[in-house]
């Protein structure tokens, strides 16, 4: 093993660590192969019990480089997908995705976290997500924002003997009064109805208002309550942000995509919805590379994107929602530009327009950091 790992490049890509029979049982990737892999071999007493009984179980190992990390990661979330590595599985969440539905018991209303929304998202039954984080972190800030709002009712149940009886987290200033009953009760169902809104991005109201109450409590000098608002705003926009992942998978996107991979070399890529459909490291050391690149990169949109582009499908799949979520964060970093292809540009009068958009995109020649 310590031969194996010796001979890992300090370069990107994905490492496969096999047992004794050959079979692949994780998969992972790295900016840097050889200081990711070391890292399981070496210094080990802090690693999770998981990560240790894996090591234990190494035998050999593959790698594949890339050019980027940002490929290390699709190559890592496909591979996944394909094999189904047995400690990918047991290191993570198996249902993968979790889901803030809305469940009625007679006339008592509670906001859940599921991975199996089954029956949700119909009628009076909403269902928000799926968020992509694990499982703990969507309760935690869903905990957090309720008990900020005074949504937080301990009571398992309403009935006629129950009401009029306040809960546990009343008494602690985290419920309006549901458990009570009457006007407290219509106020804590407005107050829920608000963040439903917030969530399904209906309405962001709520979200302004404790930014308010947030500035307010502090120029009050209350500190304590002026850091629960701006716990639950972080929170909030937590769950927003993963939803945003969602959204973005959904929509149809012809994105034209490069970063740098040393001063004169750019990868360049071509994304349709939530695949790379085209890939390939371009020179733009002189003028005239970056002429030949504009027309080559002309060429392969017109090659790729179509003309009159369909909708996504109605029903994304959990694998391209994974996809997806790396797609999305890559665009959002610093590590590369990219431009949005509008269909415009698809029709024969849109190539004057596509050239000038491009020239702005694309890099100078002899690109220094």
């Amino acid at each position: 093993m310590k031969e194996m790992i010796q001979e890992l490049p300090l370069s990107p890509g994905v490492y496969l660590m096999k047992d004794s029979r050959g079979e692949v049982i994780y998969v992972g990737k790295s900016k840097c192969l050889k200081k990711r892999v070391q890292s399981y071999f070496y210094n080990n007493k802090s690693h999770s019990p998981k990560i240790k009984k894996l090591v234990q179980h190494v035998k050999s190992l593959e790698h594949i480089v890339t050019d980027t990390e940002f490929e290390a990661f699709l190559l890592e979330c496909r591979l996944i997908q394909d094999i189904k590595p047995m400690y990918n599985r047991r290191m993570k969440n198996p249902l993968g995705y979790s889901y803030v539905v809305l469940r009625h018991k007679g006339a008592w209303r509670r906001l859940e976290i599921t991975n199996t929304p089954d029956g949700a998202g119909r009628g009076d039954t909403p269902c928000i997500g799926p968020y992509t984080a694990s499982r703990s972190s969507v309760e935690n800030a869903l905990q957090t924002i309720q008990e900020c709002c005074r949504i937080a009712c301990s009571s398992q149940a309403i009935s006629a003997s129950s009401e009029n009886t306040p809960c546990l987290n009343y008494s602690l200033g985290l419920c309006l009064g549901r458990c009570l009953g009457g006007e407290a009760a219509r106020q804590y169902e407005a107050a829920q109805d608000r963040l439903i809104a917030l969530l399904q991005g209906k309405d962001d109201s709520l979200y302004e208002e404790m930014g308010r109450q947030m500035l307010d409590a502090a120029e009050q000098f209350d500190f304590e309550q002026a850091a629960k608002y701006r716990d639950a705003l972080e929170a909030m926009k937590f769950l927003l942000s993963k939803k945003q992942v969602i959204e973005f998978a959904e929509k149809n996107h012809s994105i034209a995509v490069y970063e740098h991979l040393d001063e004169h070399t750019i990868k360049f890529f071509l994304i349709k919805n939530n695949a790379v459909v085209y890939s390939e490291p371009c020179s733009v050391a002189s003028t005239a590379d970056l002429e030949l690149l504009l027309k080559k990169v002309q060429r392969l949109i017109l090659s790729y994107f179509p003309g009159h582009m369909e909708s996504a499908a109605a029903g994304i799949q959990r694998e391209e929602i994974d996809s997806a979520q790396i797609i999305y964060i890559y665009l959002q970093s610093s590590a590369c530009r990219y431009l949005l292809v509008p269909e415009t540009w698809l029709d024969e009068g849109g190539q004057p327009e596509m050239e000038g958009a491009l020239r702005e995109f694309l890099p100078d020649p002899c690109y220094e950091n």
